[in-house]
């Protein structure tokens, strides 16, 4: 008996191990719902509204680690930012009220005098220059008092915590608006004309004739045109050979009109983004103009860079950057090697073109790190979800990994039946 229970302390830890990859495998990821964690503080009801109503409060969904600087409704009210006039500058503002990293109150104490740079939600538009998307905090280490000093020098003081959900979200009041050196706030929605004939653009490409019939049969040009005047746009458009291309399962010409355009909306982005911003996106998850007219976290694109190309995750086709076909801010033309189909009309599955005569899919694009949770951080900080996170299942992992796991566990109870017959 002696013998059988030292075999089994000497196998215990292992056998943990095995414990510990089943659970892990299988945690979920959390989902921020800033409105909802606002909510129940009316003294930031403006900065709630402002989030909600320009979308960012959408686009922090998808992350996981973040410090939100809240600016209280008085401090609020006597800005610039209440009398503007530009929604797109509105949100890039807001943008810049959000740091990419959690940071606690003894966090905030911690900071040396000498100050520390972190990222903003803002950086990762591609619209700030150089280091204007950062902020830089600074501790007073005789009143500990911590500063925000912005690229425009409008710095604000952090005033208390409002809010903490460890190791995920923490809110900070702070008492100023925070700009950043691009944005003018008094500045007008309006930008001159660029003039651009989309559909002229795209014939003149020479390999886009089915995406520019489908535009001019559909009418969403306009639409996309009259988009040009406030964040810009950045269209995906599939070429000529990526149509003749599409699986004979996917029934694309037996679409409605009306689901047609959702398709074709799918294809663009509310902003502007040249390829060099493409390449180095920060926050992968993308919204499109189809997931402001379909609902917030629906038809979203996955973007990021693999072997070298910039690649365009639709949920269940995988297309790459092909060539640049017009780029003067505020629009961006790219032609792309395949259709961008949103998996809410086809469906969850990967399309697997080899069957269909085509090429492989690229590996699948995961999501950024910051966007994943870590399974060895402090206790407890993964095993509820408090009031305004979401918990979503994480996808299980494919292939071969999944089955080595079941063999190893079966494998480990075998071997202790063995043990202890």
């Amino acid at each position: 008996m002696a013998t059988i229970l030292s075999s089994i302390s000497r196998f215990a830890p292992l056998t943990f191990l095995y414990f510990l990859l089943f659970s892990f495998s299988h945690m979920p990821i959390f989902a921020i719902d800033i409105s909802t964690l606002l909510s129940s503080y009316p003294d930031l009801s403006d900065f709630a509204s402002l989030l909600s109503s320009t979308s960012v409060a959408a686009d922090l969904t998808s992350r996981s680690s973040l410090t939100v600087l809240a600016v209280p409704n008085t401090f609020l009210r006597s800005s610039d930012l209440s009398s503007s006039s530009s929604s797109h500058h509105l949100a890039d503002v807001l943008r810049y009220h959000i740091l990419l990293e959690y940071l606690s109150w003894p966090d905030l104490r911690l900071i040396p005098p000498t100050g520390k740079l972190i990222t903003t939600l803002f950086q990762t538009t591609g619209r700030a220059s150089t280091n204007s998307g950062f902020l830089n905090l600074t501790r007073d280490p005789r009143s500990n008092t911590v500063t925000i000093h912005s690229s425009s020098y409008s710095n604000a003081t952090v005033l208390s915590l409002v809010k903490t959900l460890p190791y995920n979200v923490s809110v900070f009041s702070i008492n100023s608006v925070l700009i950043p050196s691009e944005v003018n706030l008094m500045a007008s929605e309006t930008r001159p004309p660029l003039g651009l004939n989309i559909t002229k653009a795209l014939i003149d490409g020479h390999d886009f004739n089915v995406a520019a019939s489908m535009l001019m049969a559909s009418g969403v040009e306009e639409e996309f045109e009259a988009d040009e005047g406030g964040a810009g746009i950045t269209l995906f458009v599939p070429t000529d050979e990526a149509f003749s291309d599409l699986p004979a399962k996917v029934k694309f010409q037996s679409l409605t009109a009306d689901r047609k355009a959702v398709v074709l909306r799918f294809h663009v982005l509310h902003s502007y983004y040249p390829l060099g911003s493409l390449e180095s996106i920060v926050n992968p998850v993308q919204p499109t103009l189809a997931t402001e007219n379909m609902g917030a976290g629906s038809f979203t694109l996955n973007i990021s860079r693999v072997n070298g190309s910039v690649a365009i995750n639709s949920g269940i086709v995988v297309a790459t950057v092909t060539q640049t076909v017009f780029d003067q801010n505020p629009v961006a033309i790219f032609g792309i090697s395949k259709v961008l189909l949103p998996k809410e009309y086809f469906g969850s599955h990967p399309i697997d073109p080899i069957s269909d005569g085509g090429e492989a899919l690229p590996p699948d694009i995961s999501l950024s790190p910051e966007n994943s949770p870590d399974p060895y951080g402090p206790p407890g900080s993964h095993l509820s979800s408090p009031p305004g996170l979401d918990m979503r299942s994480g996808a299980a992992t494919a292939g071969g990994g999944g089955e080595l796991r079941i063999f190893l566990g079966l494998w480990c109870i075998v071997f202790w039946h063995h043990l202890l017959v």
